[in-house]
């Protein structure tokens, strides 16, 4: 493998009914940043059906180039024609780093790809930076440059990894919505738009879509959220979450809970923040007799206000909250949610 032929990053741009998915902006933004630290330019890959109308809204976050696979196979989500999609396009233009959204279609759809092109795959990444690999300079191994440095949480979330793949192109990683950052939008902006399309033959890998049912969720998305107010094993109980519905109501913000909520049954797995969960970025979050196992504070350390509450001194959460209030929540919180409604009133 002739690695200097590999140049570019790419953005899978997952779009779903005609409609671009959050991740693809995140991974927009984040590409945009490799993308300057080499010197080279972002490309988004856009596939589906009658999805063209799509490319300018992701020259507004930052892609560069778009290159459109449009095909009536393609209307809805299949392994097997998007992953000849993509890692046609992958062999086709031969890019140095590809991203991919870890949705439930990126979970399936980025490690057929790597698999397809024969390269590497770091699963669920929290940082992607470009640096020097090995990390440290290593007697009898040279050191490479310019490298995609991967880091992700690894044994259950109580070390961190770096991974590269030095040797393989494209650099391949998936990474969890929430955790990059989209650029502000740049308004007006136009795609450069190139069409490409490998064929599709199909074949008794294409699966047969017989029916589609959609779900309707009653949950709120809490990454959309501004103000989240989490509880955790502490709370005590399912009905001890009226507290925290109460405070979330004066707020004007949402409830969120930690893994351990979810096991017990007290709320629904659409609530969790955590490494398991849903990576979150509000305005505020309390965290409300939450311990603060890193697991959890994975996906809540980049919010912009931590306010924890906790009976604990000593729990880890005061360690990354800007606020601490040590108590018994079941005083706090039913205190606090008083002092607010009498001020908005």
């Amino acid at each position: 493998m002739a690695l200097e032929e590999f140049k570019g990053v790419f953005v899978y741009a997952q779009q779903v009914d005609n409609v671009l998915d959050g991740v693809a902006f995140e991974l927009l933004g984040k590409g945009k940043d490799l993308a300057n630290d080499l010197g080279t330019d972002v490309t988004a890959v856009l596939i589906g059906s009658d999805v063209k109308g799509l490319a300018d809204q992701l020259a507004e976050y930052g892609a560069d180039r778009v290159i459109v696979v449009d095909d009536p196979e393609l209307k809805e989500y299949r392994t097997e024609p998007y992953a000849h999609a993509l890692a046609s396009v992958i062999n086709e233009y031969k890019p140095e780093i590809m991203l991919v959204g870890a949705t439930a279609i990126g979970r399936d759809l980025g490690p057929t790809v790597s698999a397809r092109v024969k390269t590497g795959l770091t699963a669920d990444c929290t940082v992607l930076e470009i640096g020097d690999f090995p990390l440290n300079p290593t007697a009898g191994q040279e050191q490479l440059h310019n490298q995609l440095l991967m880091t992700r949480p690894a044994f259950g979330g109580n070390t961190i990894a770096t991974i590269a793949c030095p040797y393989n192109r494209p650099q391949m990683a998936t990474v969890r919505p929430g955790v990059m950052q989209k650029i502000d939008k740049i308004a007006g902006a136009k795609a450069n738009v190139v069409e490409f399309n490998p064929g599709f033959t199909p074949d008794n890998r294409y699966v047969e879509i017989l029916n589609i049912v959609k779900a309707v969720k009653t949950t709120a998305n809490i990454m959309d959220a501004k103000i989240l107010v989490s509880g955790g094993r502490g709370v005590g109980s399912k009905e001890n979450f009226k507290l925290l519905e109460d405070l979330a109501e004066v707020l004007g913000g949402t409830v969120s809970c930690s893994r351990a909520v979810v096991e017990n049954g007290w709320l629904p797995v659409d609530l969790q923040v955590g490494q398991t969960g849903k990576t979150v970025r509000p305005q505020i979050y309390f965290a409300i007799g939450i311990s603060g196992a890193i697991q959890h504070v994975a996906g809540m350390e980049e919010s912009d206000l931590i306010v924890a509450i906790n009976k604990d001194a000593d729990a880890p959460i005061f360690d990354v909250a800007d606020y601490g209030l040590v108590g018994d929540l079941n005083k706090i919180v039913p205190a606090l949610t008083e002092a607010l409604r009498a001020e908005v009133k």
